[in-house]
């Protein structure tokens, strides 16, 4: 009795499982392909709020820009995400692809205005900046267009794309999308690396190390998001012309973008970019003090007292040394202190004290204390903050590396 309650009992679990919707067996699959992705996506998301968590505790708005950034790019591989998850073939009359609107057009003007608001000091959006989401707000709208009108077409609910979309969509709007986006993004990683490098020009007056101010965060960020957009046209371009491209071929283009979006996320977090976004670089009145060179007595005791003092106390010991904190010591504005810098002595506050910090090391070296500790160690001591600063730096003011400086002086 016991064996046929248990037959009956068994055949009864197999009848209701073959009841259920076959979708339940399907999706989601978990394989080599979708897993990867999966995995990413959902950590780039954790790290993309806890940059908002962050913009709303400190109100930084460059976390809210990076946070922008990191959940786009992981909202943007969700239709892969859930294509190798057999989303696709599973439900093949989805309307996803409705919902799914590239936010491409809006990706390249963060990225522009992140970098912005690191570079300029108590950045804040203005009114005319919005004008910068106009395109992506017209394709929002032909976008919702297009869903209001299939959705109103007979059959709708039998298929995965409506006429709209196969004649409108994907024959017109789409490909003049994509031109559109490409040469938009372009635009704005041009500007942007303009506005990078002209910064990093720029805090050679302020800053005597640079190394730590993660200047190479900035330029990272914008070496990794060219790197995929390079990659992203080649793909088009193969794809289109060369040959057609399969969804496994595709696929490491959305893989790279979700390892991106980690390293994106991770350092953009726990980088520190105080030193960058609290000093206000007031550039203008530096260079208007600086057309007013002439040799004064006054310009000429400014002078003797910088020289006096550095002399005395040694100040570029001191590896985070900066032009403000210079001219507090001095008891001179920045102005001031930049116009001597730059007039009296030719060199930019950069120059001008890892000049200081070269000679030393100099005086070290012949004084044989290379024998002591090693040339880092000396470097160290000379206030500079890295081996590769330090060697950057002696070859520009003595064009030669600090080892070949070593065996001629030996020699």
């Amino acid at each position: 009795m016991q064996c046929s309650i248990r037959s009956v009992t068994t055949k009864s679990y197999f009848i209701y499982l073959s009841m259920m919707p076959y979708s339940l067996f399907v999706f989601p699959n978990f394989n080599l392909y979708s897993t990867p992705l999966l995995v990413l996506v959902l950590q780039g998301l954790i790290l993309g709020v806890m940059l908002l968590v962050r913009f709303i505790q400190k109100k930084n708005i460059n976390d809210v820009l990076l946070a922008s950034i990191v959940l786009i790019t992981c909202y943007h591989r969700t239709t892969y995400t859930i294509g190798f998850m057999d989303w696709y073939d599973t439900f093949r009359n989805t309307k996803i692809n409705y919902y799914l609107v590239s936010l491409g057009m809006v990706l390249a003007p963060l990225i522009y205005f992140y970098v912005k608001s690191i570079t300029i000091a108590d950045f804040k959006f203005k009114k005319k900046d919005f004008w910068h989401l106009v395109p992506w707000l017209l394709f929002f709208i032909i976008k919702l267009g297009v869903l209001l009108y299939d959705i109103n077409q007979p059959n709708f609910d039998n298929v995965q794309n409506g006429p709209a979309v196969e004649n409108l969509l994907w024959k017109y709007v789409d490909p003049l999308v994509t031109f559109f986006s490409t040469a938009q993004m372009l635009l704005y990683l041009a500007f942007t690396f303009q506005l990078f490098y002209n910064y990093r020009k720029k805090i050679q007056d302020f800053f005597s190390n640079t190394y730590k101010l993660e200047l190479n965060w900035i330029r990272n960020f914008l070496y990794v998001y060219s790197f995929i957009f390079i990659y992203g046209i080649l793909q088009i371009f193969i794809d289109e012309f060369i040959i057609e491209l399969s969804w496994t071929q595709k696929w490491w283009l959305q893989f790279c973008s979700a390892l991106i979006v980690i390293y994106v996320g991770v350092k953009g977090y726990f980088t520190d970019l105080i030193p960058l976004t609290s000093i206000n670089f007031d550039v203008k009145s530096i260079k208007k003090s600086q057309k007013k060179k002439k040799e004064s007595e006054e310009f000429k005791d400014k002078k003797h007292i910088v020289n006096q003092y550095f002399e005395a106390e040694k100040p570029y010991l001191n590896p985070d040394l900066n032009l403000s904190e210079l001219a507090n010591e001095l008891q001179m504005n920045r102005a001031e202190l930049s116009e001597v810098i730059n007039s009296g002595f030719g060199q930019n506050f950069n120059d001008f004290i890892n000049s200081f910090r070269v000679n030393l090391v100099k005086e070290k070296l012949a004084g044989g204390e290379h024998a002591k500790i090693s040339l880092l160690g000396i470097a160290l001591d000379s206030g500079f903050n890295s081996k590769a600063t330090f060697n950057r730096v002696f070859k520009k003011l003595t064009n030669t590396s600090p080892t070949e400086f070593l065996q001629r002086m030996n020699n």
